[in-house]
């Protein structure tokens, strides 16, 4: 029996998660924690039938527990909820699929409780990596990747861990606007950005996808994971999405991982790790396959990816000042308050003018990201 708990389950990969636990009869959920989507949340409470459940605010909970009294089950919120769920003694690992910084303290949180952690929240890593891989070997729990990308670094690297790594190439659809110029990004929508040509997953990472700054994100996320500096991880725009990344050795074999675009596979391989289990999706069939093409990626026009390793490059608070921004500048474009080219605008104005600090404590990521939204409160007003 492995008993799971879940941060976003009402969210896409949240959703896919448990798609895979019922796969599984070995599989137990025993918390779940959501935003605002109660009414999903009440159908997979009464499906898995977990003993503890949050939702973000309070209201939402009492009308939750409303919903729920005919179960004996727990209902907390906010973030004391999340913290809950991600320690609750019971679970063996802890799915983080909630989108956002608000995911840095439940994951630590879950290390320190001896929880392993099926990791799907990057934006942890690109802002406290510093603190979460030591903390992750003090604890000695693992962090498996659920990103489609990393997941595939992750099982290129195993067996080889002995061997030095010369490259790792990082693929990336490209997005829906892949090709353009800036001067044919100036006026796209939010239904244009939102439209992903391979991939369905939730708004924000779909705009992330769409102004390449998720692959920036993933930069970032993969030199935590796998200690290798950013001059040796490479991105390769590859829009049929086939091959989810690979690795070059020292001698210049390159070992890569394919599959058909779905994350069910790199999910239930975080959760069976290390075993291979069946799955019952389509698989990738090389006779229709046709062609794989790579590119490189443009930087002028998605200079998201540009500013995101130079972020990295600089360090300290830098990454968590590019990663606020961006949260706070999507939102901003998801109501309509600024257009898709001012995205980047603000995360590099950002990058200019936040103060910078070396090594910031959890408490100074959390300060450095308040900062960070005053700021463009200060000079983007609607």
């Amino acid at each position: 029996m492995k008993n799971i708990a879940i941060l976003g389950s009402t969210g896409s990969i949240g959703t896919q998660t448990l798609d895979i636990v019922s796969l599984h009869e070995e599989f137990h959920v025993v918390a779940l924690a959501a935003g605002k989507n109660i009414e999903l949340l009440e159908k997979q409470v009464r499906k898995y039938k977990p003993m503890l459940v949050s939702v973000w605010e309070e209201k939402d909970a009492k009308k939750l527990s409303e919903n729920l009294r005919d179960l004996d089950i727990t209902v907390e919120y906010g973030m004391e909820g999340l913290l809950k769920v991600a320690t609750i003694k019971e679970s063996d690992i802890l799915v983080t699929a909630i989108v956002g910084m608000l995911g840095i303290r439940p994951t630590i949180a879950a290390m320190e409780a001896g929880k392993d952690i099926a990791l799907a929240n990057k934006e942890t890593l690109v802002t406290a990596g510093h603190i979460i891989m030591p903390l992750a070997k003090e604890k000695g729990v693992s962090i498996l990747p659920v990103d489609s990308e990393h997941s595939a670094i992750f099982q290129c690297l195993e067996k080889h861990t002995e061997n030095p790594v010369k490259h790792i190439w990082l693929t990336a659809s490209g997005g829906p606007f892949r090709g353009r110029t800036k001067e044919q990004l100036k006026d796209v929508t939010i239904e244009d950005a939102l439209n992903h040509p391979n991939w369905s997953m939730g708004k924000k990472i779909t705009v992330d996808s769409a102004t390449m700054v998720n692959k920036g994100l993933e930069v970032m996320e993969a030199k935590w994971l796998f200690g290798v500096d950013v001059d040796r991880i490479k991105v390769l725009v590859h829009p049929q999405s086939v091959l989810h990344s690979a690795v070059e050795y020292m001698d210049g074999a390159v070992i890569g991982q394919m599959g058909t675009p779905d994350m069910h596979l790199p999910i239930q391989y975080a959760l069976c790790y290390p075993k291979r289990e069946a799955l019952p999706y389509e698989s990738l069939d090389f006779y229709t396959l046709g062609q794989m093409t790579f590119e490189k990626p443009d930087e002028d026009t998605f200079r998201g990816l540009y500013l995101a390793k130079e972020a990295l490059k600089k360090g300290g608070n830098m990454p968590t000042v590019f990663n606020a921004a961006n949260e706070m500048a999507v939102a901003m474009f998801l109501n309509r308050k600024i257009k898709f080219l001012e995205i980047v605008e603000i995360i590099e104005s950002c990058m200019q003018e936040v103060g910078f600090q070396q090594c910031p404590t959890v408490e100074q990521i959390l300060e450095t990201q308040k900062e960070t939204e005053g700021y463009i409160e200060s000079r983007w007003k609607r």
